[in-house]
């Protein structure tokens, strides 16, 4: 047996033979990916201490990551098709594998934002060739199966990131989470290259390297409005962003549609299979992203939960994702796309519905239900959108299949955090200015703590420290008279300090309620619309809207 698989897996004359062991590379190369935006959810706290970050550093901290990654997957994933998948999976795990390096070795907010930039671009190439290899090495009839594992994995791995991070960061700072993808990095690409086959498309003619660039342009910079306008203020870099995304988006579609071999035949969006499966994906993670979000801000900051704590307490949503999984791989061949997708997306809209009723008082079981809830629902409804996506490409254009499939993913993703983010940090500063109404606290202390809930208990945490010196101090009084007056002073001061943890605890509470509301509201009403969209039976579908394709593609 040779030590690098080299037989391309369109020249086999049969299945082959180690295809599931492939997927656990697949597998493993996709949960990491995944993991280095929801792990910084948890590491973002020591993040910002360490390095002095503000608000708006973290931010991009955080999106340096999403703008490169949703951007190039379309074109890298059509090279990838002309060239090799198995090589822009095995690039891109170096190339993610070295940003991590760097992100670990910095020590300014620059450095880290353009090591995750490196770290995006790196997914970008493997996020698209993981779904076009898994399709090309597995027969039609065991792709849905395998593309169930795919799923979990993604919904595991939101999961998971938390819980790794915790337990990182119980012994090693902030750059570690950064050092744990690299071990993993490199055990997937020697797993590429031992157990993954070589796949390319045998008929591929030259790449449409100018819709590629225009791809690049429009969704760069709407997802750029999208990080920049709810967080940073609607000024001329998001309104710039809006135009650019706006004018590129109608000269790639003009192009597209003129070309005779486009990078992505948008006339795909007119079938009502494809285009209802990209806006379930997109609708989904919009919701999922949007909840991670602001539960892991409240497990931490308003529970009190630890690192490693808020990891373990999200280990329900990976478990239920499973569950989830198994149900849609039972269900959707009997009852068909429509029924399974729609119940996923009605289970989701319910988890967000039951979050509304979080209050100042609510547990960590409050969140047990809608966390199960919202991972059984991610298993039933997003493994029949991607397989209907997948299936609606001919074996030439899988890896641009791939990358639409997780370009909606990735552009619902921002759109959650920004659109729900926004209606998070504003439900919670109006909130906490009205639960502050009335009391001394001044004014620049006020807007401190109502830029972020963790702003919010650390002037709290200020004014306590405040009358603990006071106490201090009145121990050492030289007169009785001066020691009361300051012990007085001291209990006025601790008391505002409860009183200001309590405001903040509340004000963000009522947020998560109030964002949970919006949420379940917008999924709601894409439920709707999806259930519309897709058809009874998607298997007709996924042919009907294939066929141009294949077409085209000589097929």
């Amino acid at each position: 047996m040779r030590l690098v698989m080299k037989e391309p897996v369109e020249k086999m004359s049969g299945p082959y033979a180690r295809r599931w062991w492939a997927l656990g590379v697949l597998c493993l190369s996709l949960l990491i990916i995944v993991m280095a935006n929801t792990a910084l959810t948890v590491a973002a706290p020591d993040m910002t201490t360490s390095l002095h970050l503000s608000s708006a550093d973290l931010q991009w901290v955080i999106d340096g990551y999403t703008v490169p990654y949703a951007a190039l997957m379309l074109l890298l994933g059509a090279i990838g098709d002309k060239y090799s998948r198995r090589g822009a999976l095995i690039l891109g795990l170096v190339v993610f594998g070295g940003g991590a390096v760097a992100g670990s070795l910095v020590d300014s907010s620059t450095g880290v934002i353009a090591a995750r930039a490196v770290m995006g671009v790196g997914a970008a190439m493997i996020m698209p060739a993981t779904l076009s290899l898994l399709a090309a090495t597995f027969p039609r009839r065991e792709r849905a199966k395998a593309i169930v594992m795919w799923t979990a994995t993604a919904g595991v791995a939101i999961a998971a990131g938390p819980l790794v991070a915790g337990l990182l960061l119980e012994h090693h700072g902030w750059a570690s989470t950064f050092l744990i993808n690299v071990p993993i990095a490199a055990l997937a690409i020697i797993g590429a290259l031992v157990l993954v086959p070589p796949s390319k498309a045998d008929h591929h003619d030259r790449i449409d390297y100018v819709g590629g660039v225009l791809s690049v342009i429009w969704i760069g910079a709407l997802v750029y409005m999208i990080i920049e306008g709810p967080h940073f203020g609607w000024g001329v870099n998001a309104i710039t962003a809006a135009i650019v995304a706006a004018v590129g988006l109608l000269l790639f579609i003009v192009w597209e549609l003129r070309h005779p071999k486009p990078v992505l035949d948008v006339r795909r969006f007119a079938h009502r299979g494809f285009a209802g499966s990209n806006l379930a994906v997109a609708l989904f993670f919009l919701a999922v992203f949007g909840a991670f979000y602001f539960l892991t801000q409240h497990l931490q900051f308003v529970l009190g939960y630890g690192a490693l704590d808020t990891g373990i307490r999200m280990l329900p949503l990976a478990g239920a994702v499973f569950v989830g999984s198994a149900l849609t791989g039972w269900l959707t061949p009997r009852l068909g796309m429509r029924v399974t997708v729609t119940a996923g997306m009605v289970g989701g809209t319910a988890a967000l519905a039951l979050l509304t009723q979080v209050d100042a008082a609510s547990s960590y079981g409050t969140f047990v239900l809608p966390l199960i809830l919202l991972g059984i629902s991610i298993g039933l409804a997003l493994s029949p959108c991607t397989d209907a996506i997948m299936g609606s490409f001919p074996e030439a254009e899988l890896g641009v299949g791939g990358a639409v499939n997780d370009t909606s993913l990735e552009l619902g993703g921002s759109l959650g955090i920004a659109i729900l983010g926004s209606v998070l940090a504003g439900t919670y500063s109006s909130q906490l200015a009205d639960a502050t109404a009335g009391t001394k606290l001044p004014g620049d202390a006020l807007a401190t703590a109502q830029d972020s809930v963790g702003a919010g208990y650390g002037v709290a945490q200020g004014i306590g420290e405040q009358a603990r010196a006071l106490a201090g101090k009145a121990a050492q009084a030289a007169t009785p008279e001066q020691a009361a007056q300051l012990k007085a002073q001291a209990e006025q001061l601790a008391h505002g300090a409860g009183q200001m943890a309590d405001a903040v605890g509340s004000a963000f509470s009522g947020a998560v309620a109030h964002t949970s509301l919006v949420g379940a509201v917008i999924l709601g009403v894409g439920t709707l619309l999806v259930a519309v969209l897709l058809p009874r039976r998607a298997k007709a579908e996924q042919v009907e809207a294939a066929e141009p394709a294949r077409e085209r593609a000589g097929v």
